[in-house]
C-alpha cells in the first residue's frame, strides 16, 4: 500500500530542496521527522508540513499506524518561473528568475511489522582441509603399513562478504568563483 502527497508551487529553488529530500529518502517516518525537526535547511520546515499531511492520510484514509510507514520515494521537479528584471548599467536589464519546486513524497509499509525486510547476502562456501598434528602424521605412517588410511572430512567455512564503504561526501552544486 502507497500512500502519496504533492506539494506544488513552493517558491524554493529545486536543487536546494533536494539536498534536504535527500536526507530522508528510505528512512523510517519518525526518523524522517527527527531529521527535518533538527535540520537548518529553509526546506525543512515544508517538507516536515507534507509528510505529517501524508502521515495523517495514512491514518485516516488507509487505517495504518505511523510506526509501519517509511518514505519510499521522494522526488523534486521544477515548477514555473517567475521572470523578473533588473536594471544594470548602460540601460540594460538583467533576468532574474524566481524558480518554484513541485515536490512528490510516497510511503509504504513496511512488510514485517516495524522493521525493514533487509537483504539476505548469500555466503560463499570455502572448503578447507584440516592440517593433522605431528602425532597424527606419525600414526598415520604405522597405519599405511598395516591399512588403508580413511581421508579425513573437509571443514566447511564460510566466507564473510565483504563490508560496503559508505561515502562520506557527497558531491554538491557550487557555482563558479571568478
Amino acid at each position: 500500500m502507497t500512500i502519496t502527497a504533492k506539494l506544488r508551487y513552493l517558491h524554493i529553488a529545486p536543487r536546494k530542496v533536494r539536498l534536504v529530500a535527500d536526507l530522508i529518502r528510505g528512512k523510517s517516518v519518525k526518523e524522517a521527522q527527527e531529521i527535518l525537526n533538527f535540520t537548518s535547511h529553509r526546506a525543512s520546515r515544508p517538507l516536515l508540513k507534507l509528510l505529517k499531511s501524508s502521515i495523517a492520510n495514512a491514518k485516516n484514509d488507509f487505517q495504518i499506524e505511523p510506526e509501519n510507514l517509511y518514505v519510499s520515494k521522494i522526488f523534486v521537479d521544477e515548477g514555473p518561473k517567475l521572470k523578473r528584471w533588473h536594471a544594470q548599467s548602460r540601460g540594460r536589464a538583467a533576468e532574474i528568475q524566481k524558480k518554484s519546486s513541485h515536490i512528490s513524497l510516497e510511503l509504504s509499509e513496511l512488510r514485517k511489522k516495524g522493521k525493514k525486510v533487509k537483504k539476505i547476502v548469500k555466503r560463499k562456501e570455502k572448503v578447507v582441509e584440516k592440517k593433522p598434528s605431528l602425532a597424527e602424521v606419525r600414526d598415520n605412517k604405522e597405519e599405511k603399513e598395516t591399512s588403508k588410511i580413511e581421508k579425513q572430512k573437509p571443514i566447511i567455512r564460510k566466507e564473510r562478504p565483504k563490508p560496503k564503504i559508505k561515502q562520506t561526501m557527497k558531491r554538491v552544486f557550487r557555482r563558479k568563483a571568478f
